[in-house]
């Protein structure tokens, strides 16, 4: 048996070094930046307007939106004004693909989410593949995904042009991800941004970007149902090890709202409100705790973001 010394050498042989402290991340998105604010659970368009009206309000960029609740609980008209809205503001507006374990009639998704965004049998992952052809026909052009293999067919679809080639593929914090290798797999699998577990530590972050380039993306403030930890304090550390990062701003004591709609009222407009404002707030923090990264390059709709084309 080798000893721990001897272990860590070998993984480190393999491309994966076990880091006790991670080194300061020198890779950027494409227009220069570190990081970047997501503002998730943004469920349709008028969510989408309320956010952006509280963006504005408060100073705050945000760069990309997502959606919980799948493409098929939009219709064609929502679909194509989050597009149009997004092309207009140079945001990314990311939608989920809808069918899912979960919602499916089988059990075992019912009682642990480790399986639940998963694409249940192969008319699962039609149907998927169906959500993704219709939101890019509306002009969407960023999807995240929660099954790995409707990953793979999603990257195959691009690559001989079914999908458009520039199509953002996020991985979901359903598929877990909490290491250097699986960050490898799902990279070559086709992932554009990777969702990853919402408790890593800033060295894992680094042994992460240790192996893959593609942004990162991480809850500062995490829903209940994925752990309820709030980061704000973390934040410089976590830019340092993971930029290019995005910091996604979920709620803790906030209703599970998937899927959305409009017998929820104005809950999910008032917590896409409450999302921007946790950006301004660790916007305010890092200003003062990390100033050196608090400046942003100016808004550049940058080619590695997944505008709508409309």
């Amino acid at each position: 048996m080798p000893t721990l010394t001897e272990l860590h050498a070998l993984t480190a042989r393999l491309g994966h070094p076990v880091l006790r402290a991670p080194s300061d991340s020198t890779a950027r998105f494409s227009d220069g930046s570190a990081y970047r604010f997501e503002i998730p659970s943004v469920e349709g368009p008028e969510v989408l307007l309320a956010v952006l009206e509280e963006a504005d309000r408060r100073e705050v960029r945000v760069d990309r939106t997502s959606q919980g609740s799948g493409v098929m609980m939009l219709t064609d008209a929502e679909i194509s004004t989050m597009a149009k809205l997004g092309a207009e503001r140079g945001i990314e507006i990311n939608l989920f693909l809808g069918p899912r374990a979960a919602w499916d009639t089988g059990g075992q998704a019912k009682l642990t989410q480790a399986v639940g965004a998963a694409a249940r049998g192969n008319a699962m992952v039609a149907a998927c593949v169906a959500d993704a052809l219709r939101a890019c026909d509306l002009g969407i052009r960023s999807l995240l995904v929660g099954d790995l293999g409707v990953l793979e067919i999603l990257d195959r679809l691009k690559r001989d042009g079914t999908l458009p080639a520039g199509l953002v593929l996020k991985t979901s914090v359903l598929m877990p991800l909490t290491n250097g290798p699986t960050a490898g797999v799902l990279s070559r699998l086709g992932a554009s941004t990777l969702n990853v577990a919402t408790d890593l530590s800033p060295a894992h972050l680094g042994e992460i970007r240790a192996a893959t380039d593609l942004p990162i993306d991480l809850y500062l403030e995490v829903p209940d149902d994925q752990g309820g930890f709030i980061r704000f304090y973390e934040t410089a550390e976590i830019i340092k090890a993971a930029a290019p990062v995005y910091l996604k701003m979920g709620l803790r004591n906030a209703p599970n709202i998937y899927p959305s709609g409009g017998h929820l009222g104005a809950v999910p407009k008032e917590l896409g409100r409450e999302r921007v404002r946790r950006a301004a707030l660790v916007q305010r923090l890092l200003g003062e705790l990390a100033p050196e990264l608090a400046t942003r390059s100016a808004p550049s709709r940058p080619k590695d973001l997944g505008i709508p084309e409309v």
